[in-house]
């Protein structure tokens, strides 16, 4: 038995096409305690890099947005809604009121566009924005476009609340990690919707301020890195939970023109193990890391 195989559990692949590129994955043994769902392809080549249980369907929290603005650019392609709508928050129903993650729930401003609810929603995974956008569109409809896009597993299940349901789903959204990934090579190759509808579900996702999981790795100032000159451009999207961390996204290297599409989910039982957060966050960072590696080489 080779070192690698030693160090790599049963459930994960490494890619053997790599060249050993990618080889630095074999030697991350991930906490057995967390439930991991993981895909990380070349998205030049197609290549799986590296799967671990990438079909299991677990909580993706905030990660079932991206579902949401990809409905919301099938309707402006549709003409059923505009980019430069505007919404009015005061017209919309009081149950779309979400505070937590975001800012616009501390903002005096009542009217926004569509255009910059999906800002909102991109860089800060905005509840009330998100809410808002999910009242406008219909989420049956997000749910079926989900589902005609080919993503069987993977959805956004509920409206943003404070308080679940008891009859309502446990997450307000889930997937596995195979189908997410598949999302953002599509999106990376502009195939996702539209040419236009990819270049602006990408143009949002490239504002997000959370760089505190895998994408940690490429050090790009959370707050600005869209524009070129960094080495790396980033689109992602992050959820979160006590209990879920998940990273999703792409990355390009411009110096060796490669680019990687992952999808990292992670759910835990707290009531068993307790607050595993640190733990499954250095476990990302050492996947981002990998990554990194991977797209330098």
């Amino acid at each position: 038995m080779t070192q690698q195989q030693e160090l790599v559990g049963d459930d994960d692949r490494v890619g053997t096409d790599t060249g050993g590129r990618f080889s630095a994955l074999g030697s991350i043994a991930l906490d057995p305690r967390i439930d991991w769902s993981i895909m990380i392809r070349d998205a030049v080549t197609g290549e799986t890099l590296y799967e671990r249980t990438p079909d299991a369907v677990l909580k993706t929290a905030s990660i079932g947005k991206l579902f949401l603005l990809i409905e919301v650019m099938h309707q402006i392609e549709t003409g059923e809604l505009g980019l430069h709508e505007i919404i009015d928050r005061r017209a919309m129903s009081s149950d779309d009121f979400c505070e937590d993650s975001g800012l616009l729930y501390l903002l005096d401003q009542q009217t926004l566009s569509v255009h910059d609810l999906g800002f909102l929603v991109g860089s800060f995974s905005d509840n009330y924005a998100t809410n808002l956008l999910i009242e406008r569109v219909g989420l049956d409809r997000v749910q079926s476009f989900a589902k005609a896009q080919g993503f069987e597993r993977s959805s956004l299940l509920d409206y943003v609340r404070m308080e679940l349901r008891p009859d309502g789903p446990d997450d307000m959204s889930c997937g596995c990690a195979r189908e997410l990934c598949d999302y953002m090579l599509r999106l990376n190759a502009g195939t996702l919707v539209s040419p236009s509808a990819s270049a602006q579900i990408e143009r949002w996702l490239g504002t997000d301020t959370d760089t505190s999981m895998a994408s940690g790795a490429f050090n790009v100032d959370p707050l600005a890195h869209w524009e070129a000159g960094d080495p790396f451009q980033l689109r992602h999207k992050t959820g979160t939970e006590s209990d879920v961390r998940c990273d999703v996204g792409f990355v390009r290297c411009d110096p060796t023109g490669r680019t990687v599409a992952y999808a990292i989910l992670a759910n835990w039982d707290k009531a068993r193990y307790g607050h595993l957060r640190d733990v499954a966050l250095a476990d990302m960072r050492r996947l981002g890391a990998a990554i990194r590696a991977y797209i330098e080489a």
